[in-house]
């Protein structure tokens, strides 16, 4: 769903400065989070935005959003503007950063230099779950774009995990859910648990929970040849459910991990033409459910 902000709301915004944040650890702070509630609810309609992208991240049927900002992008300052984009995740749930040598905020830049498939690389970005090896990946990732590639490439995908599985067969299903698969490393992070492996790509003992997937894994991990078909049948089936779309500046993509996986079509040829400083640029910010709040499930 995209979220299109009311031109009397963006003004509002627009005069409504709020405070740099604190961090308690790698998550927000509480008192960051009211303090930025208390301003952000005082705007007129800023709850019935909220209400919506709620309800479109975790209402029947949803499962992602994208909330264009790209007017308040252009009429504030990178700071300020990072601060209500900020405000905005945290009537998701409670931004945080897994990874305690980087800020908040994530950059993910592109280079050409990188393995293509990476999220920094310039090829196709499978289908995956952020952290999918820890036992508590973020609830939710998202991703805020500074500047799409100028060359017109990299659209985002995403597909329904829970309907992608409900089409496979009995038996696929059933290997999915053995504790087979196992994909990258694990260290140096922050509030994602400890790390699973191996694990199942599907857990039958929670319905609406995450479908541990990465497509990487096809190609990076010793499968036997059943569980590698049952995961490829997989991938198959969210790219044949998949959605796709451009992000523009200010556009701000959430993704409930609990029920959508996210990738991306591979950047344009000739990026090495492209100054680095002209690159597509995204910035990255997960969030973690409040205890006790079923939403993301």
């Amino acid at each position: 769903m995209f979220i299109d902000i009311p031109s009397e709301l963006e003004a509002d915004l627009i005069d409504r400065p709020l405070p740099p944040w604190e961090l308690d650890g790698s998550f927000l702070a509480q008192s960051s989070m009211e303090e930025y509630r208390t301003e952000l609810t005082a705007t007129p309609r800023f709850e019935e935005i909220a209400a919506t992208l709620r309800h479109a991240l975790t209402g029947e049927g949803g499962g992602y959003a994208v909330l264009r900002l790209g007017n308040l992008a252009k009429a504030l300052s990178g700071v300020r503007f990072r601060r209500l984009v900020t405000g905005f995740a945290a009537e998701v749930a409670i931004p945080f950063s897994p990874f305690p040598r980087w800020p908040l905020w994530k950059d993910i830049g592109v280079k050409v230099d990188k393995d293509p498939w990476r999220s920094s690389g310039i090829g196709y970005n499978a289908f995956h779950m952020d952290l999918v090896n820890g036992t508590q990946p973020p609830d939710y990732t998202t991703l805020l774009c500074v500047r799409p590639d100028p060359l017109g490439g990299g659209p985002s995908i995403l597909s329904d995990a829970h309907a992608a599985v409900a089409r496979l067969s009995e038996n696929s299903r059933a290997l999915l859910s053995e504790s087979v698969y196992h994909y990258g490393t694990f260290f140096d992070l922050f509030g994602v648990g400890e790390e699973y492996k191996p694990f199942p790509i599907l857990d039958g003992s929670d319905p609406g929970g995450f479908v541990r997937f990465t497509a990487k894994m096809l190609e990076r991990s010793e499968l036997g040849q059943a569980h590698a078909d049952a995961a490829r049948e997989l991938a198959e089936e969210l790219v044949r459910g998949q959605v796709s779309f451009m992000l523009q500046p200010g556009d701000y993509l959430i993704v409930n991990q609990r029920r959508f996986l996210h990738g991306r079509e591979a950047l344009h040829s000739g990026q090495e033409t492209v100054p680095a400083s002209d690159r597509r640029l995204l910035l990255q910010l997960f969030l973690r459910a409040r205890a006790g709040d079923g939403s993301a499930t």
